[in-house]
């Protein structure tokens, strides 16, 4: 790109360069030059919006962060409607998409941007911890109705719901998992935590 020419929404140009890189040749292919030539600008510019690649790496993945956040309270609205497993059937694929994916592999292989993450948010695992803590967030608001056992240890379901449902996206040689794989996956983690439904009384026989 010629220099001098104005970007619209260099960050955003960026992002989606890098997330592209990112899916197309994997985390040991992104680096600055990648990302700066996927998106057609120069490698400057990318540096007159970042301090260096590791911050716009945690930046990048905040702003996935940011949209699990609302996603999270997407789901809590959920509580109190439809069933359980049906709410969170139909919300966890939202988060295990091919970007958010690829991220996770790339905090993984980089210990830098994991610790900038860590350091920002708080999280052990990032990225995973928050999604994490959506489903627990909603699981404690369907206890609060009774509509998940009160004895349920949300500690340990939270996290088993979420593996189980990555696992299920991480196969990216094969198309991605249908609603009913993930409903039975939902279903079969939350059996012991969710009432069954109670059956509807039999009408009573008239007398004749």
């Amino acid at each position: 790109m010629p220099t001098g020419v104005a970007i619209r929404d260099p960050r955003g140009q960026l992002f989606a360069a890098a997330e592209r890189v990112l899916l197309r040749d994997g985390p040991a292919a992104l680096t600055s030059r990648a990302v700066t030539d996927e998106a057609g600008v120069a490698k400057g510019v990318l540096h007159r919006h970042f301090a260096d690649f590791d911050e716009f790496l945690a930046e990048l993945a905040l702003s996935h962060l940011a949209q699990v956040t609302a996603q999270a309270q997407a789901l809590r609205d959920t509580a109190g409607a439809g069933t359980v497993a049906g709410n969170l059937a139909a919300a966890l694929p939202g988060l295990f998409t091919p970007p958010l994916l690829a991220l996770v592999r790339l905090v993984i292989a980089r210990d830098e941007l994991r610790t900038r993450l860590r350091a920002a948010t708080g999280s052990r695992i990032p990225l995973i911890s928050e999604c994490v803590a959506m489903v627990r967030g909603y699981l404690e608001a369907e206890r609060d109705l009774g509509r998940v056992t009160a004895v349920a240890d949300l500690g340990t379901l939270a996290p088993m719901l979420v593996s189980a449902v990555h696992l299920l996206f991480t196969d990216t040689d094969g198309p991605p998992p249908g609603e009913a794989a993930v409903t039975r996956t939902v279903t079969a983690a939350l059996a012991a935590s969710v009432p069954a439904p109670t059956a509807a009384p039999a009408p009573a026989r008239r007398s004749r």
